[in-house]
């Protein structure tokens, strides 16, 4: 008996540890860890996708989430509860700015992780230290009254090679109580996806 209590309790350790200690790249398929390489690209081409038909005033919205340089970051200075929106760049539309909704970030599993708990999509992963005070998220989206995905990696669905719920991204602090992730050419409707966090 002591001895299966020891090995749940390894289990159990190793379990927990495991988004603590396994680095972004050891879980991002390829087709992701390529689509972050490109995070660059996809910016520049969802800007010039958005300044081309986005009204001023959310012209001024986006730069004002894209624009400020980002800032090093401890995991402890991200947990708690944010505001949160998603913006959307290029692609099918110019923009779509959507309302305010809720964020936290909390420790689970050994790692940071990410929820956006309210509105009609709603997303979670994890967030992997990246060794310059970023995080590179690990995620997937889903709508609510399913069940919520996670992070896929190379196992996508239904035969496919890749996911549409998928997501990868870099999360950057960009001032007190500021923070953006960005994910570069989601698989539906547009060039990118910006997360904006306040609180």
């Amino acid at each position: 008996m002591r001895a299966l209590k020891l090995a749940l309790l390894a289990a159990a350790f190793v379990c927990g540890a495991t988004a603590a200690e396994a680095g972004w790249q050891d879980t991002a398929s390829q087709f992701d860890q390529q689509r972050l390489s490109r995070l660059d690209e996809a910016r520049a081409k969802a800007l010039a996708e958005a300044s081309s038909g986005a009204s001023q005033a959310d012209l001024s919205i986006i730069h004002a989430a894209l624009d400020p340089a980002p800032q090093g970051a401890s995991v402890s200075s991200l947990l708690g509860n944010w505001q949160c929106r998603t913006i959307k760049l290029g692609g099918i539309t110019p923009d779509v700015i959507y309302a305010w909704f809720r964020c936290r970030i909390s420790m689970k599993g050994g790692g940071p992780y990410l929820e956006k708990l309210t509105g009609s999509q709603v997303t979670n992963g994890y967030l992997y230290p990246d060794g310059d005070g970023s995080f590179v998220y690990l995620g997937a989206s889903s709508v609510v009254g399913e069940p919520r995905h996670a992070y896929s990696g190379s196992g996508a669905t239904a035969g496919a090679p890749v996911t549409p719920d998928d997501q990868i991204g870099v999360l950057s602090v960009t001032g007190a109580g500021h923070a953006r992730l960005e994910m570069p050419y989601p698989l539906q409707e547009s060039t990118m996806d910006v997360l904006e966090l306040r609180r």
